[in-house]
């Protein structure tokens, strides 16, 4: 009989025990371990990345030569922004996302264009079988002699498939969902993760092949598994949206061959994802003249792609002690802020308002360019008075009322002109020089009351 004996292994850092604690001394989270259970007398599988680089020499750089064929289109704009120029071809690509985000659908209107391309491209489904991936294929136009769907768990299985085929790029759908054999645990366990990630890693750097894995996320947000597998893959890209609306957003948390500062932006239709080249317009489109209090454009930052998005305020009087406090689309600590600064700096009184600020379009906006449009949203619905819809607010406010500098002014300046507005509030501290625009209006501001006073009001 084998010698079975059990480890308990954190299913967020991989930490291994040998009995079950309620707190993890290695990420400090709770409730995290799981048994598996292991052959004491059979030795535990090597990890196949030692086996990736092995056999190799020192070399000078200068003597080290690139390929031109290196990196490749993905046949889609938007996600060869967010990979930097298109995928590398022995990397590993991680794609993580909500259920229904899209994530399936972008890779497999992705196949289609690399297959056009003359690669052969092998999509494992480990989630559906393959008459199901013909169902969406047939929805998406997908429709190739060079791509080969393969409805597969096990992963000595499919290795032997990659061995028979020798395809130029590989997607697993998903890393969570396959297993080996020589590992015990159930599938989407952090051993699982771990081996199979680390074998994947041995067929792309040996082998040349590209790699695109899809990835599971919690109920935080965070991707599922060990955190060890974001920082054994070359690039780790988030398919961010709300799943009730059309807009889906790719953002880029780590690539070793590219920045990490550009967004792609989708829009998601019956066919497919489109891509959007003007985000702007696709968040403005229902924007009228009629404008009412509360509501301004600002020009916020996706990477280093300007968008106009706008945000609305909602000020009314409190029916119970305490004034609701509601933000959605930007940090409620960032708002709690922005409204301590108008009461202490301006003298408006808030303590018996509710005060619900709402970014359009479901983003989720980060950096603090935002705080003036948020103050002045807020500001003038608790004066019922507008701000001119031809306005776009952009800049940072301190806790002294002051405004300060924003990064790629310019960018956003020229956005604003390209889409019609006539005027923009701007940091005076970036020294922007306004003869460069010919067709917009450049006011600079140090202050959050000169801001205010700045704006054209007109009476409700």
């Amino acid at each position: 009989m084998p010698k079975l004996k059990t480890k308990w292994i954190c299913q967020n850092c991989g930490y291994e025990t040998p009995k079950s604690l309620g707190k993890c001394p290695e990420c400090a989270g709770w409730n995290t371990f799981v048994e598996e259970v292991y052959d004491a007398a059979k030795p535990q599988a090597a990890s196949a990345l030692s086996s990736a680089f092995q056999d190799t020499a020192p070399c000078l750089i200068n003597e080290i030569t690139i390929e031109n064929t290196i990196r490749f289109s993905s046949g889609i704009e938007e996600f060869d922004r967010v990979l930097g120029g298109g995928l590398v071809q022995g990397s590993i690509v991680l794609l993580a996302g909500d259920p229904g985000i899209g994530k399936s659908t972008i890779l497999l209107q992705t196949s289609k264009s690399i297959c056009t391309a003359g690669k052969k491209l092998l999509y494992v489904s480990a989630e559906e079988s393959a008459s199901q991936v013909k169902l969406r294929a047939q929805r998406l136009g997908v429709n190739s002699n060079s791509l080969y769907i393969y409805s597969q768990t096990n992963f000595e299985l499919i290795k032997n498939q990659i061995t028979d085929l020798k395809p130029d790029v590989l997607i697993i759908d998903s890393i969570q969902a396959i297993y080996s054999q020589n590992i015990t645990s159930s599938p989407g366990s952090v051993s699982q993760i771990r081996e199979c990630t680390n074998i994947l890693m041995d067929i792309a750097k040996n082998r040349n092949i590209t790699v695109v894995v899809i990835g599971h996320v919690t109920k935080e947000g965070n991707i599922a598994g060990p955190k060890v597998l974001e920082h054994m893959v070359d690039t780790v890209i988030y398919f961010e949206g709300d799943r009730y609306k059309s807009c889906r957003l790719l953002r880029c948390m780590k690539n070793r061959f590219g920045t990490t500062n550009e967004v792609g932006v989708f829009n998601m239709e019956d066919d497919g994802l489109h891509e959007v080249t003007n985000p702007s317009e696709l968040f403005l489109h229902e924007r009228t003249q009629n404008i009412t209090p509360g509501s301004v454009v600002i020009a916020t930052n996706e990477g280093t792609r300007p968008l106009l998005i706008e945000i609305q305020a909602l000020v009314g009087t409190t029916p119970y002690p305490s004034p609701r406090r509601v933000s959605n689309g930007i940090d409620y600590n960032r708002v709690l802020q922005i409204l301590a600064v108008l009461e202490k700096r301006i003298g408006l009184n808030l303590s018996k308002q509710d005060v619900y600020v709402n970014v359009i379009g479901g983003l989720e906006i980060d950096e603090p360019a935002a705080d003036l449009g948020v103050a002045l949203a807020v500001a003038t619905c608790a004066r019922d008075v507008i701000v001119s819809p031809d306005t776009v607010i952009v800049g940072e406010i301190g806790l002294s009322g002051e405004i300060r500098s924003v990064n790629n002014l310019q960018k956003r300046i020229h956005e604003a002109e390209k889409l019609g507005f006539k005027k923009i509030i701007v940091p005076a501290s970036n020294k922007t020089n306004k003869d460069e625009f010919k067709n917009i209006n450049v006011i600079p501001v140090e202050r959050l009351m000169d801001a205010i006073s700045a704006c054209v009001y007109k009476e409700k």
